[in-house]
């Protein structure tokens, strides 16, 4: 009996999908810079976020700018792009993990700067890394039992504020070595948005369908990567080795479902070299279809994968068979396959 939830769609495509990048450019070299001292007290070398993680750069938005700034600069792009009236949007959902207050929803400020109308459902949705994804699902259900014609998926990360406290902690006098492989992860995101308009396939044939996918859940690793307000604590060996042992049951059972050995694009989550070499590793992927982002880019949370699809839309070709990948914290996966 298969350990996934197999879900399958029959009327929605992806009508545009757009990115935004955050416009402050902060090197890791900057962020070695920083905490240099405690690297050396604590018999650490520098150059772990590039030469490990592969990130040389990440983004911030400018001091005074909110990420949800960012969300409402990629959804009006999104709705644009597609050519659809935002009269007819029946759904914007917000997938972002950055928040600033606990309410009101991150949505209700994005839907009012956007014009969005009274009929049009908002919420936030959130699963770690995985909610863009979710946001999806969720829309393309929606579409397909008829409820309503089009859905805004939105996300925008910013990640200056919970950087720069990890960087005064990191930097001062009391850091240990634990304390900065803990926060390590912290140092790896970076700030930027996304944007998906989808509607029905069978009323817009220039669109990308929405085919389905398989969704698996391994919970009992929700204590691996905690973060709040101000901290986010991770066991970062922890989470690479559950990660891989999740993907890899996945993609086990998702064989009886599904045929993805040979994608034209793997659009996998961009969390870091290790991770992304392991992914292709684990699952016998084809390296030179996975392209990344997290080089320049850092890890943008749940906007990761769209911003990541959205720079691949020009080399993409009709009737190109396209896999977004997704793990969240907690742990959960999804694998959704587009019809391009």
């Amino acid at each position: 009996m298969s350990g996934n939830i197999t879900f399958r769609h029959h009327d929605t495509a992806v009508l545009a999908v757009t990115a935004v990048d955050a416009p402050v450019v902060k090197t890791s070299e900057e962020f070695d810079a920083i905490i240099g001292d405690s690297y050396t007290r604590n018999g650490l070398r520098p150059g772990m976020l590039a030469k490990l993680a592969g990130i040389s750069e990440r983004r911030w938005w400018p001091e005074g700018t909110s990420f949800v700034d960012g969300a409402i600069e990629a959804g009006s792009k999104a709705i644009a792009e597609a050519g659809v009236d935002p009269a007819r949007i029946g759904l914007l959902v917000n997938t972002s993990v950055s928040r600033e207050n606990l309410e009101p929803s991150v949505s209700v400020g994005i839907h009012h700067a956007l014009g969005m109308p009274t009929s049009c459902l908002n919420f936030d949705i959130t699963n770690a890394c995985l909610g863009f994804v979710n946001g999806i699902q969720l829309a393309a259900t929606m579409i397909d039992s008829g409820q309503i014609d089009y859905a805004l998926v939105v996300d925008s990360e910013g990640s200056r504020k919970p950087q720069e406290n990890t960087l005064s902690r990191l930097s001062g006098e009391s850091a240990t070595a634990e304390d900065i492989l803990r926060e390590f992860a912290t140092l790896t995101l970076g700030s930027g948005a996304a944007a998906m308009v989808l509607g029905r396939a069978s009323e817009h044939p220039e669109g990308h369908r929405v085919v389905g996918g398989v969704s698996r859940a391994a919970t009992w690793h929700h204590e691996l990567c905690v973060g709040d307000f101000d901290q986010m604590r991770t066991d970062t060996t922890g989470l690479l080795n559950g990660g891989m042992e999740l993907a890899g049951d996945l993609w086990k059972d998702a064989a009886d479902e599904f045929d993805w050995a040979d994608m034209d694009r793997y659009i996998v989550h961009q969390v870091s070299q290790v991770h992304t070499q392991k992914t292709a590793e684990k699952l016998n992927l084809p390296i030179d279809r996975i392209p990344l982002t997290f080089p320049l880019l850092g890890n943008v949370g749940p906007a990761a994968v769209p911003i990541t699809l959205a720079k691949e839309v020009d080399s993409l070709n009709s009737g190109d068979r396209v896999l977004l990948m997704g793990i969240g914290s907690g742990l959960n996966m999804t694998c959704m396959e587009i019809d391009w």
